[in-house]
Order: structure tokens, then sequence, then C-alpha cells
């Protein structure tokens, strides 16, 4: 796909007067985990197309990253962070960065994942591999989340998307990727809890599968990564009316899990 294709997605319905808890699109600021490359990469571009100031969250950020680069390109305001969701000091660093650079965070994509063992047995477990599958898909959206909002309490608004997986279903349960599988199904389980606790707040919680995408880690064969993105944006800009909370997504559409 060439850099300069974005997929923007239709804006529906402006109110005629901004709410508090509801802020202008260009008002608001979004966090994108795992934004170097790839479905964090698209989010991040789509995002930006709409109005939205990005911050990217990266293991290995550069003075002159492609990634952010790319973003800018198309017109968008991006900035790269330094963010391990496994640390907690770059998690903490990420936060205040943005509450000093903004004051505010309006939308928190977890999307940093890995561990696809799709060769792996659950009968004959690497538990490192498990370990590390729980410590970045679970765990590092956990963590980041609790940072995270803090900050939307402060204006009663926000949108958290945690990126999981289909392959966590029970219809689409099989045997391989054992811990990616577990690690996904827990970290939609996460999100129904957290989102209960946050009712009420104005911060919607949800999880969305992108389906199997042409990524580095889904391998060839995928769909297109802007027509995979395109669900998590709609999440992340979910209107109130709409709304929809600790529940389970693919392509806007709810699904059971």
């Amino acid at each position: 796909m060439s850099p300069a294709k974005v997929h923007r997605l239709p804006l529906r319905g402006a109110r005629s007067a901004t709410t508090a808890t509801e802020p202008p699109i260009h008002q608001r600021v979004a966090l994108i985990s795992g934004a170097n490359r790839g479905i964090g990469l698209e989010v991040s571009k789509q995002l930006a197309s709409c109005g939205v100031t990005v911050f990217m969250g990266m293991r290995e950020p550069g003075r002159n990253d492609p990634a952010v680069k790319a973003v800018r390109a198309l017109g968008g305001e991006a900035h790269a962070l330094k963010l391990d969701v496994t640390r907690a000091a770059d998690v903490a660093n990420a936060i205040a960065q943005i509450d000093d650079r903004r004051g505010r965070l309006d939308i928190l994509v977890n999307n940093a994942g890995g561990y696809f063992d799709h060769d792996a047995r659950a009968a004959t477990p690497d538990l490192e591999t498990v370990r590390g599958a729980l410590e970045v898909n679970l765990l590092g959206a956990w963590c980041l989340t609790a940072a995270a909002l803090p900050l939307m309490r402060r204006h009663g608004y926000g949108r958290v998307v945690n990126v999981s997986s289909e392959c966590a279903t029970v219809p689409m349960c099989g045997e391989t990727a054992p811990a990616y599988r577990v690690s996904k199904a827990a970290l939609n389980a996460y999100t129904q809890v957290v989102a209960k606790e946050m009712a009420g707040s104005g911060i919607l919680i949800n999880a969305v599968s992108p389906g199997w995408t042409a990524t580095a880690l889904g391998g060839s064969g995928g769909r297109p990564v802007a027509d995979a993105a395109e669900g998590i944006v709609w999440a992340a800009l979910l209107p109130e009316r709409e709304a929809g909370n600790g529940a389970f997504y693919r392509d806007r559409a709810r699904i059971g899990w």
C-alpha cells in the first residue's frame, strides 16, 4: 500500500453544541503502542488524518523515525515516544510526557503485541514464551491503561481500544499458538472487567479484532493493513450515542468470544 493512501472514516453527525464529555476531534490526543509499523502505524495515520494528535509509542524511536515522518507527510501531527509496555518506567514516562505537552489524553490504542507461537503446543509448553505473551499482550495493555485512566478522568472522556484476536474466540480456537490465544482471551476478559469499573465515567473500553492482516506478525495472505485498522479507528472515535463498552468487535460489528 502506498504511504499516501489513508482510509478516512466519516465523522457522523457532529453535535450542534460540543459537550464537555465529547471534545472536538481536533482537540483529541491519542497514544498508540507498537506504532512503528503495521497496524499501529496505520492506525496512527488514520487518526491523524481525522485531526487527532497522535503520540506513537515504540521501543526504539529514532530522531528522524520513518514511521513518524510518514504520518507527518500526510499532514498529521505526530510525536514519537519511547515505550516498551513491559517496562514500568517507560509507561510512566510516556504518560507524563503527554501530560506535560498536551495536558490530556483522549484515546489509547493498546496495539503492542507479539508471541504468535504458531508451532507450539499447550501440552508441552515453553513457559518463557507463555510468560512473554502474557507480559506483552495482557499485562502491557493493563499497565498502560491503568496509567492513562487518570489523565482521561481529568476531562471525563476517554476511548481505550485493546487490539485482540478472533483466534481466542470459542469458534476459532485451535490447538496452535496456545500462548498467543490464551493471552488474547485474557485481554478480552480484562476489557470487560475494567469497562464495567469505568461505567459512567465517560471512558469507554472495548476490544477489537483486526482480523488476519498482512503484517510482519500476520505474514502474507492477510487483508490489507488499512482495512484492518479501520475498525480500531472506529472504536477509538466511537460517538457517545453509539457507545459500546466492554464489547468485542470486528469491522464495527460486535462479536462473541
